[in-house]
């Protein structure tokens, strides 16, 4: 089996033991970091008349860390970028260890409230992280099987960043737009691939919407 998934892409080994435990904190610390900055934006009442808030409000960045899309695409990134699948499944778990307890965390302290049903599916979510960044990892690879995930990828990523049906295609956001090409340069390894991946990931969206009306 190892010899199988080490032909779709091949574990980096070289990184030193103190290099990795550097980098799986910096990318926790990161969640938490993360984890307040989205509860901290919930609580936040734009007011136009002070220019920070009045620019948070143009990025609509409330929405945007509210949304799903850009936790998968950190995810990616992580999972993209870490040295083996078995890294991946750890920096991408502990990144949203540290985001769902630092949000959690932050929403009982300073909003009065806990948050306990949502929180269970973001919970949920973290769970199954190992998984699917271990799966994610070999996105990077570069053969078939390479491009049968990467494009899986993508067409997640094409229904959580555009507005898509069997007959219209609407931009959300210039955010949503960049999420979804930047998932593209992540996972890019060389043009036919990418080409390949993308018609694919649209096949699978438009089959995905096409189940609405059957």
């Amino acid at each position: 089996m190892k010899n199988f998934l080490d032909k779709i892409r091949t574990p980096d080994k070289t990184l030193k033991t103190s290099k990795k435990i550097i980098n799986t904190f910096l990318i926790f610390l990161l969640g938490i970091v993360l984890g307040i900055f989205s509860k901290w934006l919930d609580n936040l009442g734009i007011n136009d008349a002070i220019w920070w808030q009045h620019i948070l409000g143009i990025l609509d960045l409330g929405n945007v860390f509210s949304d799903f899309g850009i936790w998968i695409f950190l995810a990616i990134i992580i999972s993209a970028f870490s040295a083996t699948p078995l890294r991946a499944s750890l920096n991408v778990f502990l990144f949203f260890i540290g985001m769902t307890v630092s949000y959690h965390l932050y929403a009982i302290m300073f909003s009065g409230f806990n948050p306990k049903s949502y929180m269970m599916i973001w919970y949920g979510i973290t769970a199954i992280t190992p998984i699917l960044a271990f799966i994610c990892w070999y996105a990077k690879g570069n053969n078939k099987i390479s491009i049968i995930i990467s494009s899986v990828i993508l067409a997640v990523m094409l229904l959580f960043s555009f507005s898509i049906g069997i007959w219209y295609f609407y931009f959300k956001s210039i955010i949503d737009t960049l999420l979804f090409l930047g998932t593209m340069l992540v996972l890019y390894v060389k043009p036919q691939n990418s080409v390949y991946s993308l018609l694919l990931a649209v096949v699978l969206a438009l089959i995905y919407c096409l189940r609405l009306y059957i």
